[in-house]
């Protein structure tokens, strides 16, 4: 056999979707990193690998954690290939190419149409080049009405050429759930501002609720569909809970401490825009190193839910999260099945929800755990405290691939700054689609004998 065929065959064997996947993320982050390095993307002294490295997988992962001041230390050149970056990174590399491969008139392989199709439908038998372009749309529309608010504001700030490019990379960075800014206090300049915290609150919402829910909703709003999806209620009603649950507590638990002197309309903008924001896009109004002990916990738990499924967002997804909710509320009123809305959830469905937030939770702790044991940092008993609860926000913002950061992201070490990027990675591709991907082979499930266990 030729090697040609040869190759082939092996990369047909063992190059499964899941694989394929994490690769086209590993493999864009390495060329960003390659390009982030070179000097013409620099603003003064060139980057030093690692921080080449992190900058590329919190923009692929669209992150927004940094080492690195975006606006000061990248070229105008270094700042586009972070913008490209998070853009490709957000939709996924595989929509690019599947776009690509259309506009070339070129077919696309079954593995790029199933992953796509998994990734922003829950039907696959869709048409698959509708799926790509109507992700394409919506992803141009809602970027570029976001790019437009926010130019007519910052253009009373800057001067017409700068106030397009701010506005078209915080907008492109807010609609991807990204939070990387060219701005060096992030949003804090326009804590009380009206026009850039809704606007900057509604890409985020928009890019983290997911494609299928937009488009139901799109085609709800024309009179092309009589009612919206299981799962699309199911995201909707869970996203908007979360953002009022965590807007409310983040008011009462700040009263006495960042909200002291605020106006109501300052103090509602700074907690509904931290609540929006900790689900998975980093920008933040207020400093998050000086909330209370309660707000972080908040944001700890906003960060672990993250966005939704066939979104631009991490985290555990909503879905996922409201489904833990009904199999416990279902378990509680001696229900064996999880039902809602007149619907069975399949046993399958409930598993994998149950799996990908027990997996998340492990991975958070080793990961943890890895900074804490590579921590190179003195200091007395009270500081290390503080550095521990420092390293969880870290993790928890990675995982979550939100960006919040209580300002330990420049002071890692190379060590910390490589286990927070793999922690960014695996936020972004999914625990266990990395785990599938490591996984050789599928085993034939074997069932023995039952015996019963005492539990709880």
């Amino acid at each position: 056999m030729e090697p040609y065929l040869l190759v082939k065959v092996f990369l047909s064997r063992h190059l499964t979707p899941s694989r394929l996947f994490v690769l086209s993320f590993a493999g864009l982050i390495c060329l960003g990193t390659m390009a982030l390095w070179l000097p013409f993307s620099a603003g003064g002294a060139p980057l030093g690998l690692v921080d080449a490295l992190f900058t590329s997988a919190t923009s692929v992962c669209v992150t927004g954690l940094t080492t690195i001041d975006i606006g000061r230390d990248l070229s105008v050149t270094g700042q586009l290939i972070t913008l490209s970056l998070f853009q490709v990174g957000g939709l996924g590399i595989i929509t690019f190419s599947v776009l690509l491969f259309s506009l070339m008139g070129r077919d696309t392989s079954f593995r790029g149409r199933e992953i796509t199709q998994s990734a922003f439908m829950i039907t696959p038998g869709r048409d698959f080049y509708l799926i790509v372009k109507r992700v394409v749309q919506y992803t141009l529309i809602i970027e570029g009405l976001g790019t437009a608010l926010l130019f007519f504001r910052f253009l009373a700030d800057y001067p017409a050429g700068r106030a397009i490019y701010y506005a078209l990379y915080h907008a492109v960075s807010a609609f991807n759930n990204c939070g990387l800014s060219l701005f060096r206090d992030n949003m804090t300049r326009y804590q009380g501002d009206i026009v850039v915290n809704v606007t900057i609150m509604a890409l985020v919402v928009t890019g983290g609720i997911g494609f299928i829910v937009l488009h139901e909703l799109t085609e709800k709003f024309r009179g092309r569909r009589k009612k919206l999806s299981l799962h699309s209620k199911i995201v909707l009603i869970t996203t908007a809970a979360l953002i009022l649950l965590g807007a409310v507590c983040i008011f009462f638990m700040e009263r006495h401490n960042v909200l002291v002197g605020a106006s109501l309309k300052d103090s509602l903008l700074i907690s509904f825009f931290h609540s929006v924001a900790a689900r998975t896009a980093g920008f933040n109004t207020v400093d998050i190193g000086i909330l209370t002990n309660s707000t972080i916990l908040i944001l700890l738990f906003l960060m672990f839910v993250g966005a939704s499924p066939g979104s631009t967002g991490g985290g555990v997804k909503t879905t996922s999260f409201a489904i833990l909710c009904l199999l416990v509320a279902n378990r509680v009123r001696g229900n064996d099945n999880v039902n809602i809305a007149n619907r069975t959830l399949s046993a399958d469905l409930v598993d994998r929800a149950v799996s990908i937030i027990f997996v998340s939770a492990v991975a958070i702790g080793i990961v943890t755990a890895s900074l804490l044991l590579f921590s190179t940092s003195g200091g007395a008993t009270l500081a290390k405290r503080s550095e521990f609860v420092s390293c969880i926000f870290e993790t928890f913002s990675a995982f979550g691939t939100v960006g919040l950061s209580m300002g330990t992201t420049p002071a890692l070490n190379d060590i910390q700054k490589c286990i927070i990027v793999m922690m960014m990675f695996i936020g972004r591709v999914g625990p266990l689609t990395m785990a599938f991907a490591l996984h050789s082979t599928k085993k034939k499930a074997i069932t023995y004998a039952e015996e019963a266990v005492m539990v709880g």
